[in-house]
């Protein structure tokens, strides 16, 4: 019996992570100019996080069967969720643009309204951790489908 560990789980992630940024790449070049800019990018994101976790999944068929195979994908897909989480946090941290978007948005769905500075900061991090879930929850769903799609397109060759 063949047990995936720890180290067969991190170089799932970050294949499943080069995998992604280079489907991603190309595609929000081809999706961006029909779709704007948010909706080339999101779409791309999807289709190209989908696309490598079936990668992944069908690599890792053997020892994704051979253990819990819903453990193990499970496993696979927090750790990935993980590092995508860590990305997002950074790149929210980077980012001042958020703040002015936030604000429009709040005020446009707020008419009249006029939050004080500390409602504001509520606002914005409300926003930011709005984000985070969003993409945690889509991140750990999307992993794991494709992880699952992917080792069930293989049956793995018994021994």
């Amino acid at each position: 019996m063949i047990i995936l560990k720890f180290g067969d789980i991190i170089i799932a992630v970050a294949s499943l992570t080069i995998i992604a940024v280079l489907i991603m790449f190309p595609l929000t070049l081809a999706f961006t100019p029909t779709l704007g800019n948010f909706g080339g990018f999101m779409l791309s994101a999807v289709v190209a996080f989908l696309v490598s976790a079936i990668i992944v999944g069908y690599i890792f068929t053997r020892r994704i069967w051979e253990e819990n195979r819903t453990r193990t994908i499970a496993k696979i897909a927090v750790l990935f969720t993980l590092l995508v989480m860590v990305a997002v946090l950074i790149e929210n941290a980077a980012s001042a643009d958020w703040t002015p978007m936030v604000r429009e948005d709040y005020l446009k769905a707020n008419p009249g309204a006029s939050p004080s500075t500390s409602d504001w900061y509520y606002i914005e991090r409300l926003a930011l951790v709005q984000d985070d879930f969003i993409n945690v929850v889509l991140m750990f769903a999307i992993a794991f489908i494709g992880l699952y799609i992917g080792s069930i397109l293989k049956k793995p060759a018994r021994t």
